[in-house]
């Protein structure tokens, strides 16, 4: 792995391309990047230091690995060109496995919620090598969690390398293709109810007199705090809870009043909403 093409560049894409160039991973002239909107894409070149380039084509043939960061939706389409780039007729051929494409002999990491290595397979050849990766916004820091799917067609070297690569920006675990779902649901969305959740006990600090801007670094820092000591102690997070409540004491109130007003359900049923919306599509 050698170069590395993004096709698309938004929040995660800029978040993995700082990341792989900042941990020293990779050089920002071997990280290249597409996007339609050239002077955007220029703009966070400047500040991150990866090299744009004007064309899907270009970064196709500038890399050996592609990571298809792009909108789900829009990934019909990139395809579709690709296909129209490679028979350079541009006549239009349906996207399917027995289709030549651009990407023929390329490693494909793909990024794109839904994407996954059968959805691809249905309409590139077996000469693409298929990875769907799926990481979260803590990425951004350094603190990601990055979901790889087993399901795959990397070359096993290459999918270490890849791994240790993603790994500069958190925790990589690989994924059984039918807990994908699943497991994105609560690592993807997650984040989102982490910080209702900050919010809200910022909004309880700011009702009682502390300053919002003293009560989100606190708060954030307990959750961070909390979670480190979970990973690292290995403990079950109910006997973690136990350490601190004490009999008659303030923190068993506040556990009690969490019950009482469904704490544990609401978490499940934000679940159960997430994966009821993946059933009906």
């Amino acid at each position: 792995m050698e170069n590395i093409g993004f096709i698309g560049m938004g929040n995660m894409a800029k978040a993995l391309a700082g990341g792989f160039i900042k941990s020293g991973k990779m050089k920002g002239e071997n990280v290249f990047a597409y996007a339609p909107h050239q002077d955007k894409l220029k703009e966070n070149a400047k500040n991150i230091g990866f090299t744009p380039v004007a064309s899907l084509q270009e970064l196709v043939e500038s890399a050996d690995t592609i990571i298809m960061a792009c909108k789900p939706f829009q990934i019909d389409d990139v395809l579709q060109k690709l296909v129209n780039a490679y028979d350079r007729q541009g006549n239009g051929a349906p996207v399917v496995p027995e289709t030549p494409s651009l990407l023929d002999g390329k490693a494909l990491i793909s990024i794109a919620a839904g994407w996954d290595f059968d959805k691809y397979a249905e309409k590139l050849s077996d000469k693409v090598r298929i990875q769907f990766v799926m990481p979260n916004t803590p990425a951004m820091v350094g603190a990601g969690v990055m979901l790889f799917e087993d399901k795959n067609s990397l070359k096993k070297e290459e999918r270490v390398e890849v791994k240790t690569l993603f790994a500069a920006l958190g925790m990589v675990a690989d994924m059984p293709t039918n807990l994908m779902g699943i497991g994105g649901a609560v690592t993807g969305c997650g984040p989102a109810f982490v910080d209702m959740m900050i919010e809200a006990y910022a909004d309880a600090a700011v009702k009682y007199g502390l300053p919002r801007g003293m009560a989100y670094p606190l708060i954030s820092q307990m959750i961070l705090g909390s979670a480190r000591l979970q990973l690292v102690s290995g403990l079950h997070p109910g006997a973690l809870k136990d350490q601190v409540t004490s009999p008659a004491g303030t923190t068993i109130r506040g556990v009690a009043a969490l019950e009482k007003e469904g704490f544990r359900n609401a978490c499940i049923a934000s679940i159960d909403a997430i994966m009821d919306m993946k059933k009906g599509q």
